[in-house]
């Protein structure tokens, strides 16, 4: 049986820099509060914890004083960083730097356009981490979508400037961004080609393995894709893995594989998530080797 390891899988940058800075943290003897999960994978929080780390929520941390709390990938609202002044709390900084520049274009244009009598438009998951800290630039008063039926609450006769979350799959962006154009043209009182910008803030690290992982799951009789349970990233390329290839299994460590998968089997790939460690991609694979 041939096993191959997707060598695009794993994780992005953002998440690459995060973990380094709280293992680099770490190693260092110092006790490291993270807010929030740093990653949606447990077995990569398990072994970060194994190393020190403790994840907090955002109650426990105001109830902090005096220590260093790390901020993930996902980034936070200022409120955050306030609060950390406040109770004399030293952040280590791990916000994802697309993320964070996303953050400054949102908080500029929001402030542009107030006096514009404009709208700046989210395109994202409610509750979602990164969400939480690109509506915070705007203090709350972005407008946020999450699909088609969020878009009555866009006034067509204002300006607007669109935005996407960065890990929102690129082809329902490309469908709300057309959705709103057209709801803005057919209202005819602006020119949707001046009065609406749309931004295509879709991380590319994310974007581009769709296409990707699409041939890769072509090219193996059976996949297991490794992903936590709770990553949005991972459940949207497991589907785009399930659509090419009926043959896909979702687990999230080694237990939850089932050995009669593979009877009959004679190529296996494993793939996974922008937030799935390396080491867990190959101990899957180890895995399935000594079956």
């Amino acid at each position: 049986m041939v096993i191959e390891v997707d060598r695009n899988s794993g994780f992005c940058f953002g998440v690459r820099n995060a973990v380094e800075i709280a293992e680099k943290a770490l190693l260092n003897g110092e006790k490291i509060y993270s807010l929030g999960s740093i990653v949606h994978n447990d077995m990569e929080v398990r072994r970060l914890l194994s190393l020190g780390l403790v994840t907090i929520n955002h109650q426990q941390f105001r109830e902090l004083t005096n220590c260093k709390v790390l901020i993930r990938a996902h980034g936070e609202p200022p409120e955050t960083y306030k609060t950390a002044k406040e109770n004399n709390i030293t952040i280590i900084e791990a916000t994802c730097p697309i993320v964070k520049k996303l953050q400054a274009r949102i908080r500029d244009k929001w402030q542009k356009l107030r006096d514009e009598n404009g709208q700046v438009v989210i395109f994202g998951k409610p509750g979602h981490a990164e969400v939480v800290g690109l509506m915070g630039q705007t203090g709350n008063e972005a407008i946020l979508i999450s699909g088609p039926d969020d878009i009555s609450k866009i006034d067509p006769e204002r300006p607007v400037e669109l935005y996407s979350q960065t890990t929102m799959e690129l082809e329902d962006y490309q469908k709300v961004r057309e959705l709103i154009y057209n709801k803005i043209k057919e209202k005819g009182k602006l020119d949707p080609e001046k009065s609406f910008i749309a931004h295509n803030t879709v991380c590319g690290q994310v974007s581009n393995r769709e296409p990707h992982l699409r041939k890769f799951a072509a090219g193996h009789e059976i996949i297991i894709f490794v992903s936590g349970k709770e990553s949005s990233n991972g459940k949207m390329l497991y589907r785009v893995c399930k659509s090419v290839n009926p043959e896909t299994y979702f687990v999230s460590s080694p237990e939850e594989i089932d050995n009669s998968w593979f009877s009959g089997i004679n190529t296996v790939g494993i793939c996974g998530a922008t937030s799935t460690p390396k080491w867990l991609l190959d101990k899957i694979r180890d895995h399935i080797s000594n079956i």
